[in-house]
């Protein structure tokens, strides 16, 4: 598979059966997402891969409500970093946006080795740390859901998941987030 044709087939599926999950592999996703290009290749992402029955049970307290489909997951990665970590040049802060190449890296290889990876933003951050003994200064960023893509459709899916299960949610066009040479104001929509 290419990068783009792992970037074409990634999706944030929601409907998950079970996948074995292993060190090997959790070691395989760590090492992509460690070739990330990052400032001075700080490499600032931390993770936590939890795939434990018993944690993963633990977790299903941190999910916001609609977020019941993340209980079908193999595994859950908790990504999370802090300033310090990565560059600070003048006033711009590099943690977050090289975590997030992190994450994408991780997310492709994932793509890759027939899994979804989907990044999710309806957590409890706090309850995320005291499960899994993130200290306080850092910022747990996103959980990564890992399973695979079920044929049938989770019966714990909202209508606006099924919606999105059943097709890729359209993109922008083009033309709202793409300019030349300049900026125009009031294109992007």
């Amino acid at each position: 598979m290419t990068v783009a044709e792992a970037i074409e087939k990634r999706r944030a599926y929601r409907s998950l059966v079970p996948v074995e999950i292993n060190e090997a592999l959790i070691r395989d996703l760590t090492r992509h997402a460690q070739l990330a290009p990052t400032c001075f290749n700080s490499q600032p992402a931390r993770f936590v891969f939890v795939y434990e029955p018993q944690q993963l049970e633990r977790l299903k307290e941190v999910f916001s409500p609609g977020n019941e489909w993340c209980y079908a997951a193999s595994m859950v990665v908790a990504v999370f970093s802090k300033k310090e970590l990565d560059c600070v040049i003048r006033d711009r802060e590099y943690y977050l946006f090289d975590t997030g190449m992190q994450v994408a890296f991780l997310i492709l290889r994932a793509t890759e080795l027939g899994l979804v990876a989907h990044p999710i933003a309806g957590y409890s951050p706090k309850k995320v740390r005291e499960i899994l003994g993130i200290p306080e200064e850092y910022n747990v960023i996103t959980l990564i859901i890992i399973g695979l893509h079920a044929s049938e459709l989770s019966p714990a899916l909202t209508e606006k998941q099924i919606a999105a299960e059943r097709q890729r949610p359209e993109r922008l066009p083009m033309e709202q987030v793409m300019f030349l040479n300049r900026y125009l104001a009031g294109k992007e929509g």
